[in-house]
């Protein structure tokens, strides 16, 4: 499988297939275009070749099914994407993309802070998503100017998925592409056996979900600085994308592919 150049209809990403991985109980296919961009879809129907629809399935256990190994050495950014020696960081795009918080923004600057600097995108903090209407009002999004939001917990019927639509109803929202994953906190998006888990704990809805999970795994949780160094303890657990949850990787490649598109 790996080099056959697959689409995936939904999204109409094109690219060469790279590496087929478990992740979160389900396999996963990480394509890569032509300009060395990857992305992480979930196996299965919906892809086509040539043109006609297929179905991928992964391959024989035997077969290796993810890049080993150090990712520097073998020429790949935290990100996966095609490392490019001595290249300068871009002046910094008008477009932006806003995440809710310092965590979320400190896990992307891990992962793909290496990307972005090249491509000029620069990252900003939202303090959460209540006000995200007003934010965007106050940016004036237009061409060559975008945003793209990063929200937590974006899920149907949720608090989250209502301002999306609001956004995306309001002044500028064709230039405002709102995105998220189904998790209430982004620690939950990094996969749980780098921190000795088999999954997350499930915290009680009513309680902190930081302090909760720092609780469950037996951490310190008393106070501010604990929840501070039990994130930081699970960040340095996080080596690289192969790391973090799909749901997560497909959400944060689309909104820099988002910023980063020609201006109309």
């Amino acid at each position: 499988m790996p080099g056959l150049v697959v689409e995936e209809v939904e999204s109409g990403w094109c690219g060469a297939v790279v590496c087929v991985e478990k992740s979160g109980g389900m396999h996963v296919v990480t394509l890569e275009d032509r300009r060395g961009r990857r992305r992480t879809f979930p196996l299965g129907p919906g892809f086509w070749i040539d043109g006609r629809p297929v179905r991928l399935v992964p391959p024989p256990p035997t077969a290796p099914v993810r890049p080993a190994g150090d990712l520097t050495a073998a020429g790949r950014t935290a990100s996966g994407s095609r490392a490019v020696p001595g290249a300068r960081a871009r002046v910094a795009r008008a477009s932006r993309i806003w995440v809710e918080g310092r965590h979320d923004a400190e896990l992307i600057e891990k992962v793909w802070g290496e990307d972005l600097r090249i491509e000029g995108v620069v990252v900003e903090m939202l303090d959460g998503v209540d006000n995200l209407a007003e934010a965007v009002r106050a940016f004036g999004p237009g061409p060559g100017r975008r945003i793209g939001v990063l929200v937590d917990h974006l899920v149907p019927g949720s608090k989250e998925s209502r301002i999306a639509a609001d956004v995306a109803r309001g002044p500028g929202g064709g230039h405002v592409l709102v995105l998220g994953h189904p998790y209430v906190d982004v620690w939950q998006a990094v996969r749980p056996e780098r921190v000795g888990l088999t999954a997350w704990p499930t915290v009680p809805r009513g309680q902190d979900i930081k302090t909760g999970t720092l609780r469950a795994l037996g951490w310190p949780a008393a106070s501010q600085a604990d929840v501070a160094a039990g994130w930081q303890r699970i960040l340095r657990s996080v080596r690289d994308y192969r790391d973090l949850s799909p749901s997560l990787l497909g959400r944060v490649e689309e909104l820099v592919d988002f910023v980063t598109a020609p201006s109309e």
